[in-house]
C-alpha cells in the first residue's frame, strides 16, 4: 500500500474532537522511510518523570518483537517515553527483530536522557520483514527536541497504516473533586479480531493513579470494548493497548489512588471505559473496505460469556456480512450463525431484530415481517442486530462491519 491514496471511509467520523494536551506527555513525528514514503511513520512520546504505565496485549501465540518488549518492562508499572513505528510489524523476525527492539529502546532512551527499560515499543504494518532499527539513528534525537503536547493528530496519523483516518478520542473525569483528562488515539483496519483487537493504541491521563490500579483498570476496560470488536476474525500479532499516567494532577491536590476498587475512581472509571469503545468503534468503521458498521447484541443467553460467543459467530461471518453489504437482510445467515456457535440455543425461541424490526420470531419469519421496511432500513451507514434467545439472562454486544469487495482488494496487494 505504499504510496497508494486510499478515499476516507464513508464512516469515518463527522466530527473530530478537539484534542486537550495532557500535562506531562508530548509528541513528535518523523519520516523514518521504514516502509512508506511521503509521510511520517515514526512517534516518539515523551513522558514526565514517574509516569505510570498499564498494557494489555495480543494473545496469538506469534507476538511481536516488540509486545515481548514490552510484557518484560510492564512489571516495573513506570515508562519515560514510547516509540511506535509504522510500515513493520517486527514480528516472526527471529533474533533480528529481537536485536532491532533493543537498539530502538537504545537509540531512544539516548534521546530521553532515561533507561532503555523505561521506553516502551510498538510496530504495527507487514510481518516477517527484518525492521532496520539503524534508521531511528538521528531521527529521534531530533524528535526528542521538539516534541509538542498538543500534537495528538500528527502522532494519530503516523501510526496508519491501511487506516484512512486519524483515530482520536477525549473524556474528562474528576478524582477527589480534581478535574483530570484521558486523550488517545489508536489504529487499525484489518486484522482485527478480539484478545485484542488487532491495533495499536495508547491512551494517556493527567491523574495519579498506581500502575497496580491502572492495570485493572484497563484490564477490565477491553472486554466490552477492544475485545468486542472484530473486522476480520484475524487476530494481529502486534496487538498493543498501553494507557499512562503521568500523576500530574497530584499538583492540584489529586492524592494517588492505589486501589482500582477505590470509589474515588468511579467517575474515572467510566470516562476510560468510554473512550476505550470510542477508540475501538472507530476501528470498527475503518474497517478495511468498510461501507457499514454493524452492531450485534445478543440477549436472553444462558451466560454473557455464552453471549458474546454467539455475538462473535455472527460478527464473524462472511456470509452475514456480506448480506449486509448487499443490503440483503438475510436473517437466515444470522440463525446460521447462531447455530454454528456452539453454545446454548433453543431454535424455537430465537427472535431476530434489524433496528426496530422484528425479522423473526419464536424461530420462524414474523407474521408481521416487511420486505419493503427491512429493505429501506438496510440502506443505513449503521446497522444494528439483535439476537434474542429467550433462554437466560446473559447479554453481550459486538462491533464490526461489512465485508466488501474493497476488502479483498486492499489486502490483495497490501505488500505490492
Amino acid at each position: 500500500m505504499a504510496g497508494k491514496s486510499v478515499p476516507v471511509s464513508p464512516l469515518a467520523p463527522k466530527k473530530v474532537p478537539k484534542m486537550p494536551a495532557i500535562e506531562g506527555v508530548a509528541f513528535a513525528t518523523a519520516e523514518a522511510g521504514i516502509r512508506y514514503k511521503g509521510r511520517t511513520d515514526v512517534l516518539l512520546a515523551r513522558f514526565s518523570k514517574g509516569t505510570a504505565m498499564a498494557g494489555v496485549f495480543t494473545r496469538s501465540k506469534c507476538p511481536s518483537a516488540p509486545v515481548d518488549w514490552c510484557r518484560s518492562i510492564l512489571p516495573g508499572g513506570r515508562a519515560a517515553g514510547l516509540v511506535v513505528n509504522s510500515g513493520n510489524a517486527n514480528a516472526f523476525t527471529g533474533l533480528k527483530g529481537r536485536e532491532a527492539v533493543a537498539l530502538t529502546a537504545k537509540i531512544a532512551a539516548k534521546a530521553l536522557g532515561c533507561k532503555p527499560e523505561d521506553v516502551a515499543l510498538a510496530s504495527t504494518g507487514v510481518i516477517g520483514e527484518p525492521l532496520d532499527a539503524t534508521k531511528f539513528e538521528g531521527v529521534l534525537a531530533d524528535c526528542a527536541t521538539r516534541v509538542n503536547p498538543t500534537a495528538f493528530m500528527d502522532a494519530a496519523r503516523a501510526i496508519m497504516t491501511t487506516d484512512t483516518f486519524p483515530k482520536v478520542a477525549t473524556r474528562k473525569a474528576k478524582i477527589d473533586g480534581i478535574p483530570v483528562t484521558l486523550s488517545g488515539i489508536a489504529k487499525g483496519a484489518g486484522m482485527i479480531a478480539p484478545d485484542m483487537a488487532t491495533m495499536l493504541s495508547f491512551v494517556f491521563t493527567d491523574a495519579t493513579i498506581a500502575p497496580s490500579a491502572l492495570q485493572a483498570l484497563l484490564s477490565k476496560g477491553v472486554k466490552d470494548s477492544f475485545n468486542a470488536v472484530t473486522v476480520d476474525s484475524d487476530t494481529s500479532t502486534s496487538d498493543t493497548l498501553l494507557l499512562f499516567a503521568t500523576g500530574a494532577a497530584a499538583a492540584r491536590g489529586q492524592m494517588e489512588v492505589p486501589d482500582a476498587k477505590d470509589r474515588r475512581l468511579v467517575g474515572f472509571k467510566r470516562a476510560l471505559n468510554a473512550l476505550l469503545l470510542d477508540l475501538a468503534v472507530q476501528v470498527a468503521r475503518d474497517g478495511e473496505g468498510a461501507r457499514k458498521l454493524i452492531s450485534i447484541a445478543v440477549e436472553g443467553a444462558t451466560s454473557a460469556r455464552s453471549a458474546k460467543k454467539i455475538a462473535l459467530s455472527i460478527a464473524n461471518s462472511p456470509l452475514v456480512k456480506t448480506a449486509v453489504a448487499g443490503e440483503d437482510a438475510n436473517w437466515g445467515r444470522i440463525v446460521m450463525a447462531v447455530g454454528k456457535a456452539g453454545e446454548p440455543a433453543d431454535r424455537d425461541r430465537i427472535s431476530i431484530r434489524f433496528g426496530d424490526i422484528r425479522v423473526a420470531h419464536e424461530g420462524a419469519r414474523d407474521p408481521s415481517y416487511s420486505e419493503a421496511a427491512t429493505t429501506e432500513y438496510m440502506k443505513r451507514d449503521v446497522i444494528d442486530i439483535t439476537v434474542s434467545l429467550g433462554i437466560g439472562r446473559g447479554k453481550s454486544r459486538v462491533y464490526t462491519c461489512d465485508l466488501t469487495k474493497a476488502y479483498v482488494e486492499i489486502n490483495g496487494d497490501y505488500r505490492s
